[in-house]
């Protein structure tokens, strides 16, 4: 059928106001040109993140009345403890506030000056974590997966013998880690296929280097190895990702994205030494070892969450309606990354507006229009997000200049996206802008979340 019907009912709503095109002008110098910066009242449709952004099931809110605020040992964390351990196999199990936090005590363990981490793409707090401690992070993606309009089912690899011959140039013992990001976020949400994790698991094994598997998608992946990788046609999500979790030393997660939550995250791990070392690092600075950061009724959540995920009318749903987003992009002639990944559509920018450089920020460009002509936040994933500078100061671009519009879980409805859409086609009929941004206040790290700009003036 032509509608894609949601596989639930709203039993409470939001408002969301639309605001004028002059309102909006005034909010988006007022600031600095950074969507980031917003206030969220002043958006009409957010398609900023997919993180942390849903909508919870009856479920999860059940469970939440339920929650064990004990300080240690509490009822809620033995239950995410549980199904945590039975997704991924992993013994040791550290909650966190968030997956950027799994991430910097991970990391900050085991990277610092003269370490290298190798990986399909890091993505921004990823990066900035790896490089806070003086390591180097490298992405090896295939060429192939450059070309936005292959039709191609497993665009978020890792280039495998790019992988080994990095390995052999830099050293297998300054290779810190592997990161497979699931699915791949920095180009495209593109999934990674079972063939490939084990290729890469054969590649740390032959070269002792560690695994880590970061996995907040990682139901979404499964869903496309179901349907796109032979041998898989019968098998159920879960499994599947239970699977490719199992070729992991280490496995971090924003539980904001597949955990169904709007907080958390977690950090797993076989090695026992290792997994002390980190709880030292998460009671100094996340919290005691059974809640890290989490009150017991968001562990309640997650853990009901991680279950729900999985659900096949859940996930064809999901995966489903953001293609129609993408779909209905590429039907009125703009320049998608295809096919359609998990959770968001990526547009390339520099393809849409040609004529504005990259060191003037095509993709900005692009989010300031949308904003302007209909209310609808999205992020930068270009040269803003991960461009750096040479030693004289000029711009070395990222290479790609993308637009994400990220879905947030069981929020839209289709009519919200039909309008993102009209939006679109409105901003197609209109002429293209020529020119773009400078920044004009940039600090050290992640510097697309605080940034401001000013339009570049003929």
């Amino acid at each position: 059928m032509k509608t894609l019907a949601e596989p639930f009912r709203i039993k409470m709503v939001e408002p969301i106001r639309m605001t004028t095109g002059e309102y909006r002008k005034v909010a988006l110098a007022r600031a600095g040109y950074n969507p980031f910066l917003l206030s969220s009242d002043d958006v009409f449709i957010d398609l900023l993140t997919d993180s942390g952004t849903g909508a919870m099931s009856q479920a999860q809110w059940a469970g939440m009345m339920m929650g064990d605020e004990s300080y240690a040992g509490a009822r809620s964390w033995q239950a995410l403890e549980r199904e945590v351990r039975d997704l991924t196999g992993m013994p040791h199990v550290l909650p966190t506030h968030q997956g950027r936090a799994a991430e910097r005590i991970l990391y900050g363990l085991i990277g610092g000056p003269d370490k290298v981490f190798i990986s399909n793409t890091h993505f921004d707090t990823t990066r900035a974590n790896i490089e806070f401690t003086g390591a180097e992070a490298l992405d090896l993606m295939p060429a192939e997966a450059f070309d936005h309009t292959a039709d191609l089912p497993f665009k978020g690899n890792i280039d495998l013998d790019l992988a080994e011959k990095t390995i052999l140039e830099k050293g297998p013992h300054r290779i810190a880690a592997c990161v497979l990001t699931v699915t791949n976020n920095s180009s495209g949400g593109q999934p990674v296929s079972m063939a490939n994790a084990r290729g890469l698991r054969a590649l740390c094994d032959r070269y002792g280097i560690m695994l880590v598997i970061d996995g907040c998608r990682i139901a979404e992946n499964s869903y496309f190895v179901r349907h796109r990788e032979e041998g898989f046609a019968s098998r159920d999500y879960r499994s599947i990702a239970q699977e490719m979790l199992a070729m992991g030393d280490a496995f971090v997660m924003s539980a904001k994205k597949d955990g169904m939550v709007n907080m958390g995250g977690l950090l797993c791990l076989r090695d026992e030494d290792l997994s002390r070392k980190c709880i030292n690092q998460l009671i100094i600075s996340e919290g005691y070892t059974t809640y890290g950061g989490l009150s017991g009724r968001d562990m309640e959540a997650i853990a009901v969450g991680l279950r729900e995920v999985f659900d096949p009318d859940y996930l064809h749903y999901r995966i489903r309606s953001t293609a129609y987003l993408g779909e209905g992009l590429r039907s009125r002639g703009v320049p998608v990354i295809w096919p359609i990944g998990g959770h968001a559509v990526y547009i390339d920018a520099h393809r849409l507006f040609p004529e504005i450089p990259v060191h003037e920020y095509p993709g900005l460009v692009l989010a300031t229009q949308l904003y302007e002509r209909g209310g609808i936040r999205s992020v930068e994933v270009g040269s803003v997000m991960f461009g750096k500078y040479d030693a004289s100061g000029e711009l070395i671009p990222a290479r790609q200049e993308l637009v994400r519009l990220a879905i947030p879980r069981r929020v839209y409805t289709q009519s919200h996206i039909d309008f993102v859409l009209e939006v679109f086609e409105h901003m197609l009929r209109a002429p293209s802008p020529k020119r773009g941004f400078r920044i004009v206040y940039e600090p050290p790290f992640l510097r697309h979340f605080t940034a401001h700009f000013e339009p570049v003036v003929e």
